[in-house]
């Protein structure tokens, strides 16, 4: 499993470079999802987890949430037979109590489209709070930390990518990023191509990871 997370950051700023709404920006950024999901499975990635939606979000002004949620809901119309006949399994994330019943009844039709495909694994992160997550799989009575895994929505993160400059979570796969290894890129989520996400999983895979333990050919010395 290759696992990669990605933080979609940058849209509000795209769109007002541009002296647009930042709802072009949103859309735009819509665009971009496409291009990297029908990247990634060429790149090895197995499964692909985007912020689509945090549960902060929905401090933004009514309007801007509004047509978010209708994006969301527009995008999965358009896109879930195209993702079925890739290969894409489609699941959301997060909170469902709070959405709209179009993005609510898009998301349910989309997962049950595609519950067969198993080329990539697309989880979309709306309504989404990590530490949320936490708390609940802890009420759950979690026991141990394979068991705590198993209660969370997302397996843990191989590579967490967030673009626009940022350099934070963002209350995002706290618990599964523990071991993930970072890519921050100034490039703003509209314009994140396949070829970025190449470049992100190529710098990934030069990288060391040693989850705790000494390098490669490191002897420890004696007592």
């Amino acid at each position: 499993m290759f696992h990669v997370a990605i933080i979609m950051d940058g849209n509000g700023r795209w769109a007002s470079a541009r002296r647009m709404p930042r709802v072009a920006g949103h859309a735009r950024g819509a665009e971009a999802v496409k291009k990297v999901v029908g990247a990634a499975p060429g790149l090895g990635v197995t499964d692909l987890t985007l912020y689509a939606f945090s549960s902060d979000n929905w401090k933004r002004p009514a309007e801007e949430t509004s047509r978010l949620m209708e994006l969301l809901a527009s995008w999965l119309g358009s896109h879930t037979a195209e993702c079925a006949d890739s290969g894409v399994r489609i699941s959301a994330i997060g909170r469902r109590d709070r959405l709209p019943l179009p993005a609510l009844s898009a998301i349910e039709r989309a997962e049950w489209a595609t519950a067969a495909c198993s080329r990539l694994r697309l989880r979309l992160a709306i309504d989404y709070s990590s530490r949320d997550a936490i708390v609940e799989a802890a009420r759950r009575g979690a026991r141990s930390r394979e068991d705590f895994a198993r209660r969370l929505p997302a397996p843990d993160v191989d590579l967490l990518i967030r673009t626009a400059g940022e350099q934070r979570l963002s209350d995002y796969l706290l618990w599964e990023c523990a071991y993930a290894e970072f890519h921050f890129t100034p490039t703003l989520w509209p314009d994140f191509t396949g070829a970025d996400l190449a470049e992100a999983v190529s710098a990934f895979r030069a990288r060391e990871r040693r989850f705790g333990a000494l390098p490669a050919g490191c002897r420890q010395e004696p007592a």
